[in-house]
């Protein structure tokens, strides 16, 4: 199987919409009518969740009318979030068919079918003609890919000159290897971690200027902590949650990841960059 197939894999279950429904019925929620907040603990799928979408929306300069680009754009929290703040319409690209079911479907019932799309495409090949966005954002997305050189060229062709490239992705911290599973993938195959040092030049070389860089780490570890003392007054996961996307290895993915971060190993980053 080619790496994108295996990625798509990874992601699919089969009945998440049916598994969010009941779970968003557990917890006293109407399915059919959710807010953002109710959405919120599965569909913002990256570290810190919903706080940290508008830590990295306060580093954009979206505007009203603008096109937006959310590659991976998973169940399209984020892209919700960014149409509505800042009045953009935002399109969602993402390999995983089922993400895109899910999206489509989430933003129908909150009533933003209007302001995003949702489209199944590989963000090393997209449909979209030269200089077609106003800005792009990916969450937590190029750890999964391979051709990080091609991403980052794909990105730029399909935007305008002088737009804005918003990256939130778990990097590489230092030399040491992780431990298998994480979230993003079971085994090293899948698994494409760059630091930001690496990320920065590659940016550089597809044709961005780096306007801001930091290191979100600590922001991380306080996010876990939160996670790991609501979860134990609650005495267990709450009904919508992470576990819904991450399945049966849910408690070893994420702590695999919360001691890589503690030591350095990762690196959770943003980087704002802006085509030549």
């Amino acid at each position: 199987m080619n790496s994108e197939h295996d990625v798509a894999h990874h992601y699919a279950s089969g009945d998440l919409m049916a598994r969010i429904d009941a779970a968003l019925t557990g917890a006293g929620v109407d399915a059919a009518n959710p807010s953002a907040a109710d959405l919120a603990p599965v569909d913002e799928f990256h570290i810190g969740g919903g706080s940290a979408t508008e830590a990295f929306a306060n580093k954009l300069n979206f505007n009203g009318g603008d096109r937006v680009l959310d590659v991976g754009c998973g169940l399209g929290g984020p892209a919700r979030y960014f149409a509505n703040r800042f009045g953009a319409h935002v399109t969602g690209i993402d390999l995983t068919p089922e993400f895109i079911e899910v999206a489509t479907e989430l933003s129908r019932r909150t009533g933003q079918s209007q302001v995003t799309t949702f489209e199944v495409g590989s963000a090393l090949a997209m449909r979209y003609g030269d200089a077609h966005f106003d800005g792009a954002i990916t969450v937590h997305v190029a750890m999964n890919i391979h051709d990080r050189e091609g991403l980052y060229r794909e990105v730029a062709r399909v935007l305008k000159s002088g737009a804005t490239f918003g990256i939130y992705d778990v990097m590489k911290g230092n030399a040491e290897p992780i431990d298998y599973p994480v979230p993003w993938a079971m085994t090293e195959a899948t698994s494409h971690l760059c630091t930001p040092i690496e990320t920065q030049a590659l940016l550089r070389d597809a044709g961005f200027e780096i306007l801001e860089v930091e290191d979100r780490t600590s922001q991380a570890q306080a996010f876990f902590q939160r996670a790991i003392e609501a979860a134990k007054a609650a005495g267990g996961p709450a009904a919508v949650g992470l576990h819904l996307l991450t399945g049966e290895t849910t408690a070893l993915k994420f702590t695999n990841m919360l001691s890589a971060v503690g030591d350095g190993r990762l690196a959770p980053s943003m980087i704002v960059a802006r085509k030549s």
